[in-house]
């Protein structure tokens, strides 16, 4: 005889956005999960999370909303027993390890993924593998021009992953000077160059390229629709209901 169990009780943060719309569907069709606040600032259900929380109880709250807006969000929940997905970009590196002692001083769930489509995460995975074999490499990532935040967390989080294995991604580079300042893109973790894009018709895509003497390593991925992030995020919402812990990159969690 099956025991029934309590479903997750989902608030949605941005969710008039398109990114909080297809949240909203996902939710409503996992058959563990139950949506219980849409908070917006521009006609949502609730306006805050704060309002939100004083008329319905809250397990997991996802945010996607903006840079701007984020950290408090996240300060709000680690600080009033709920758990947060974060898929909003933009957190700063020494914001990101605030929520990391507050996730584990209150015993919350904060998992922080600057993107949720398993197949980028699988992308950024295999740039990290590739850095120990290259000594140089650079990022491309294209955006729709609506996307506030420039270079974007997925290509951030590259790089990181990257410099882990690579002390300087530009080895044996000549001495360089911009005629136009900005041309060599953003110089991140170790020398990574990231170069951004942002055009209508882009949704998210990225190449990480490898050069070597003789030979070009590119690995890509493209995002057609915001669908493909879902299966993440309610991956994301699972772990962070059950195991009560930090996590930054959607790869900590993967099998």
């Amino acid at each position: 005889m099956s025991v029934l169990t309590d479903k997750i009780k989902i608030a949605v943060c941005g969710s008039n956005g398109k990114m909080g719309q297809e949240v909203i569907k996902a939710v409503k069709a996992a058959d563990d999960m139950e949506l219980a606040a849409e908070i917006d600032i521009a006609d949502g259900q609730f306006s805050s999370i704060k309002e939100a929380k004083e008329s319905v109880k809250i397990d997991v709250l996802i945010d996607f909303t903006q840079p701007a807006s984020i950290y408090e969000n996240a300060l709000f929940c680690l600080n009033n027993g709920i758990n947060i997905v974060i898929g909003t970009t933009g957190l700063k590196d020494e914001q990101i390890k605030e929520l990391e002692t507050l996730s584990k001083a209150n015993h919350l769930g904060c998992l922080i993924a600057p993107n949720f489509s398993t197949g980028a995460v699988l992308m950024m995975m295999f740039a990290k593998t590739a850095s120990k074999y290259f000594k140089n490499a650079e990022i491309i990532e294209l955006h729709h021009n609506q996307k506030k935040d420039a270079p974007s967390g997925t290509a951030v989080k590259t790089a990181l992953m990257m410099s882990e294995e690579n002390p300087d991604f530009t080895s044996g580079n000549c001495p360089e000077k911009e005629t136009i300042e900005g041309a060599r893109g953003a110089n991140a973790y170790n020398n990574i160059h990231i170069h951004s894009v942002r055009l209508p018709g882009y949704i998210a895509s990225q190449e990480v390229l490898f050069g070597s003497s003789g030979q070009i390593l590119t690995i890509r991925h493209d995002s057609m629709n915001r669908e493909c992030y879902m299966p993440g995020v309610m991956m994301a919402v699972r772990y962070v209901s059950e195991n009560k812990t930090f996590v930054y990159g959607l790869e900590k969690i993967m099998d």
